[in-house]
C-alpha cells in the first residue's frame, strides 16, 4: 500500500503540470476559478476615476470575471500596435474612429452586433469599416466655439447667434482683438482648422486638399493669424495653450470640443457659454469623432469580453461619464436626459447635440496618419 501511494503522489504532480500547461497553450487565463480578462484605455487621472468603479461593479455583478485594468496614459496606440505584434494585445480595447481602420483593416478586432437604435447613427457610423461595426460608441466629439461672455458684454458685442457666417465671425474676432487679447484661438492640428474646411465644401484628404473650395478656406484660417491678426501667433501665445489663453481671459473665442468642459467650468473666473460653428458656403459643419470599445479578434475570453462592453455602453455606465461634463455621450436616451441636459455651464449644452445632424464623421484612412503627418509639413510654412 505505501509502495503504490508513493508511485501516486508523483504521477499526480505530473499530471497537474500537464494540465496547467494544457490551459496556458488553450488560454485558459484563471485565477482564483475566475476568468480573467485584460481591458485597455487611455484617460487623465478624472476619467480614470470615473472608470474604475464602473469596473468594480462589473466584477461584484459578474463574479465569475476579473477585469485586468491596462492603463495606457500616453503613446497609447504605439502601444496597442506592440501589443498586437507580439500577440499579447488585451481582450477590449478602447479605441477611436481615427485609429480603428488600421486594425479593422488588418483583421485584429471583431466585428460587433448590437442594438442600434440606442445609439447615435453617425457614432455607428464612424466606428465602422466597409460597413461593418468594430466598436461600441461611448461618446461622440464634436467642435463648437466656447466664448467668453463678460468679455463680450464689456465691449457691447452681441453673442454670436447659431445662424452666424464667416464673414459675421470674423468681425466678432475683428472687435474683440485688443492689445493683449485676441479674438480667435488658433491651432495648427488638423483637427482644429477642418470645420473651415468642410463648412466650405472642401476637405484634407489627397484627393481633396487641392480643391479650390479647401484651398480658399486653407487662405482664410492662415489670414486670421497673418493678416488680420484675430488669431495669436507662436511668439504671441509663447508656452501657453489655447486653453490656458483662454482661461487667462486673454482669447474672446476658442474653437475646442466637450473635453474642454470640466476643466472650464472648474477654472474659467468669468462667464461662458458655447455657440455653433459659423456658417460657411455649405453651412456650419463639423467634424465628427467617436471612442468606443473593441474586442480583440484573438481573444480568448470573447463571451466575457462581450459582457464588458455591454455594461460599458449601458445606459447606466454611459451617464456616469456624462455626469462629470467630460463627454457628449453617444447613446440618444442619456444625451437627451437631465444627466447632460443639466443646468451646468455650459448653458446652450445642447447645441453639441444639435449640430451631431450637419455633423460629417472624419474622413479617415488606413494611411490617415501618414496624411496627417504629410499635412502637418506642408502647413507649417502656410500658418506661420
Amino acid at each position: 500500500m505505501r509502495r503504490e501511494k508513493r508511485n501516486f503522489v508523483p504521477a499526480l504532480k505530473y499530471l497537474v503540470v500537464f494540465l496547467s500547461a494544457i490551459c496556458l497553450l488553450c488560454g485558459c487565463v484563471q485565477k482564483d476559478d475566475k476568468t480573467v480578462i485584460e481591458f485597455a484605455s487611455w484617460g487623465s487621472k478624472s476619467e480614470i476615476d470615473i472608470l474604475k468603479p464602473i469596473l468594480n461593479n462589473f466584477e461584484k455583478e459578474n463574479p465569475q470575471i476579473q477585469v485586468e485594468f491596462m492603463h495606457i496614459p500616453q503613446n497609447y496606440f504605439q502601444k496597442i500596435h506592440l501589443l498586437f505584434a507580439s500577440n499579447t494585445a488585451p481582450d477590449v480595447i478602447f479605441i477611436n474612429n481615427l485609429y480603428l481602420p488600421v486594425y479593422a483593416n488588418a483583421g485584429v478586432l471583431e466585428p460587433m452586433q448590437i442594438d442600434e437604435g440606442e445609439f447615435y447613427p453617425q457614432a455607428l457610423e464612424a466606428l465602422t469599416f466597409k460597413g461593418q461595426l468594430y466598436a461600441v460608441p461611448r461618446d461622440v466629439s464634436n467642435l463648437v466655439i466656447f466664448y467668453n461672455k463678460d468679455m463680450f458684454d464689456k465691449k457691447h458685442i452681441p453673442y454670436p447667434s447659431k445662424d452666424w457666417t464667416f464673414a459675421d465671425f470674423l468681425e466678432t474676432a475683428q472687435k474683440l482683438t485688443a492689445k493683449d487679447t485676441f479674438g480667435i484661438s488658433f491651432e495648427e492640428d488638423p483637427l482644429f482648422y477642418l470645420p473651415y474646411l468642410m463648412s466650405n465644401g472642401g476637405g484634407i484628404l489627397p484627393d481633396e486638399i487641392h480643391k479650390k473650395e479647401s484651398q480658399k478656406s486653407l487662405d482664410f484660417y492662415a489670414d486670421l493669424r497673418k493678416k488680420y491678426h484675430v488669431a495669436p501667433q507662436k511668439s504671441e501665445s509663447a508656452s501657453a495653450t489655447m486653453a490656458q489663453m483662454f482661461l487667462q481671459e486673454r482669447l474672446g473665442m476658442y474653437l475646442s470640443g466637450r473635453w474642454m468642459v470640466p476643466k472650464i467650468r472648474e477654472e474659467a473666473e468669468f462667464n461662458w457659454d458655447i455657440v455653433q460653428f459659423p456658417k460657411g458656403t455649405k453651412g456650419s459643419i463639423v467634424q465628427l469623432d467617436a471612442s468606443g470599445w473593441a474586442i480583440s479578434k484573438y481573444s480568448k475570453h470573447k463571451q466575457e469580453a462581450l459582457k464588458l462592453v455591454n455594461y460599458l455602453s449601458s445606459k447606466s455606465s454611459i451617464e456616469k461619464f456624462t455626469d462629470s461634463g467630460l463627454i457628449v455621450p453617444s447613446r440618444e436616451d442619456v444625451a437627451n436626459s437631465p444627466v447632460f441636459l443639466d443646468g451646468k455651464k455650459p448653458e446652450s449644452a445642447k447645441v453639441f447635440l444639435e449640430i451631431i445632424q450637419a455633423s460629417k464623421p472624419t474622413p479617415v484612412t488606413v494611411d490617415y496618419s501618414k496624411i496627417l503627418d504629410n499635412l502637418k509639413h506642408q502647413m507649417e510654412s502656410r500658418f506661420n
